[in-house]
This record gives C-alpha cells, structure tokens and sequence, in this order.
C-alpha cells in the first residue's frame, strides 16, 4: 500500500460536503463538460511528455474558464501584497489567525535555513545529499516528500504555472533505503539558469551588499510573487500536514539567491517573502482536499494532465 489516507495527515471531509438529491443530477449534467477536459488534458500530457512545453501551456490557457475547461488554472484568489501578517487578514475580513503559530515555525525555517547558508561553505542541498538515507522512519519521509511536492504542484497551479514534469521517489525505494527526494519543474522559471550562472558569492550574502540592481527589470513583480509563493509552497504543505518541518531547504536558498541577483535588500527581501509566506499558506488552507489528493495522485505517479483534472474535480465544489 502506497499511502493510507490516515498517514496524509489531513483533515477529514466535513458532513453534508458531497452532493445529494438534485445535487447529483447537476453532477450528472456537469459529466460531458469533465469528458471534455480529461480529453483536452490527455492531449496536454502528449505534448509534454514530447518536451513542447510553450504549445501545453498555450492549449491550458484555451482552456481557462470554459466550459469543460480549468476553472483553477490562475484564478487563485490571492493576499493584497500590503499584507504581511494573519492579523492584517482581519481588515479585509479573512480570519486564518488560528495559523500563527505554523505561520511563525514556517518563517523559522526560512530565516534558519538562510542562517545556514550564510555561515556555511556547503549549500544547503549538499547537506542534504550528505544525510541521505539517515532518517529513522522513511516512509514519514516519503509521505513528507509527498505532500512537499503536492504544495508546489498546487500551488503553481493556481497561480497560473505550469508544471512540466514532476518525480517523486516510490515508497517501496524508501523502504529499501533510499532516501525519498522530489522535484516539479515548471514553465516560466527559466530566468533561474542565469541566476546560477552568474554564481553568486556567498560573502556578497553576508555582507549585504546589493548584487545588481538593474537585474530587477529582469522579472516582472507578478512572476517574482509567483515564483517565490510556489517555492515555499512545499515548505507550507509540510507544517499543514506535520505541524513542523524537518531540517534545512534548498528551496529557500534558491529563494534567498534570486532575491539577492535581483538586488533587494534584507529589509525588502524580508518583506517580499513575509508576504509569500502569508498568501501560500492561506491559497493551501482553502484547498486541504485539493493538496491531499493530489498528493495521492502523485504517490501513484499519475501524469501531470490526470493530476490537474484531480484538483479541478475538487474544486468544482470550493471557493477557489
């Protein structure tokens, strides 16, 4: 057995959420308009799976909207960006207070993960390589590793990026040992391979010296808000799902690099990523059933295309 919903960690569905009555023959209506979109899908998955990303994103954006389209793709219902704390959520009537204390172990994590890198010669993903295989229970890793990258995949997803390509180690790997690792590549991340390659020295970090100013025209404030909101959302999808978050991140390094190549200073960097911390974890709390059962999808190894019609399907009936 793959995964027990049990060891997803999320809550169970409330009474009275699943339709019943006339609900059903709406439902029954609605069932050529889902035909349609796992066929459209199906065909996205075709064209991905050839590595012609621009045409899969170009045939999901025909789809937005329509009906049996994506009612999901890019219609994240997002935090004014003067937001940078739950309690500032009470002015525009959202009350996710409850969250502080995840919202404040989610920010140690970011802030302890940067500290790492920062006094530390070795990134943060070679002190990843180097624990591998050094937990006591790797199937609470695999399952963790799971629901990381469900939190980016759904994330992104409503936020209007498209996923290419995502992997996650299978748990009968874990079981044998391997240390249980993901990834979900995206469409429109691609001004990360010249932040790689202008190879920023660490000392520029600690310093505080600002990299490069003029590389701010190079990323629009949208695709940087995306951007870092689908970087911590796996970050986000594991203290919702455990409480806590094990370890350092590699994502957060990424995040810190590109922020510092853009030329924010620590004052405006940490205001940037306060505001993504907020906006990820409440776009994950509005869609738990979404996040958990994408994780399923994805523990099974299901395709991109499948794996979008899933969150689609959950969100027929939510807020998005």
């Amino acid at each position: 057995m793959l995964l027990q919903s049990g060891s997803l960690r999320c809550s169970p569905p409330l009474r009275g959420q699943f339709p019943a009555g006339g609900a059903l023959v709406r439902a029954r209506i609605k069932e050529p308009e889902a035909t349609r979109r796992r066929n459209a899908l199906r065909r996205v998955d075709r064209v991905l799976s050839k590595g012609n990303y621009k045409i899969a994103l170009s045939l999901v954006r025909r789809l937005q909207g329509k009906p049996g389209g994506l009612r999901g793709f890019g219609a994240a219902k997002q935090v004014p960006r003067r937001i940078s704390s739950l309690d500032e959520l009470k002015t525009i009537g959202v009350d996710i207070t409850s969250l502080q204390s995840l919202l404040d172990s989610m920010l140690n994590s970011i802030e302890r993960s940067i500290e790492f890198q920062l006094s530390n010669e070795n990134s943060i993903l070679d002190l990843e390589n180097l624990i591998k295989g050094s937990y006591e229970s790797v199937c609470e890793d695999h399952v963790m590793c799971v629901q990381h990258e469900a939190g980016h995949f759904l994330v992104g997803y409503l936020l209007g990026v498209l996923p290419k390509w995502y992997k996650v180690s299978n748990v009968e790997a874990a079981r044998k040992g391997n240390y249980p690792a993901g990834k979900v590549e995206f469409l429109g991340f691609e001004f990360l391979r010249e932040v790689d390659g202008a190879n920023i020295l660490r000392r520029n970090f600690s310093s505080g010296k600002l990299c490069n100013r003029t590389n701010k025209g190079k990323i629009s404030t949208n695709a940087l808000n995306r951007f870092l909101c689908v970087l911590l959302g796996g970050l986000a999808a594991e203290h919702l799902s455990f409480g806590y978050s094990e370890g350092l991140h590699s994502d957060v390094e990424k995040l810190n690099r590109v922020l510092k190549w853009l030329g924010f200073t620590e004052s405006e960097a940490d205001c940037r990523v306060k505001w993504a911390a907020v906006n990820t974890l409440s776009i994950l709390v509005r869609h738990e059933e979404a996040r958990c059962k994408l994780a399923e999808a994805m523990a099974l190894g299901r395709s991109v295309g499948t794996c979008i019609d899933i969150i689609e399907d959950t969100l027929n009936d939510n807020e998005i």
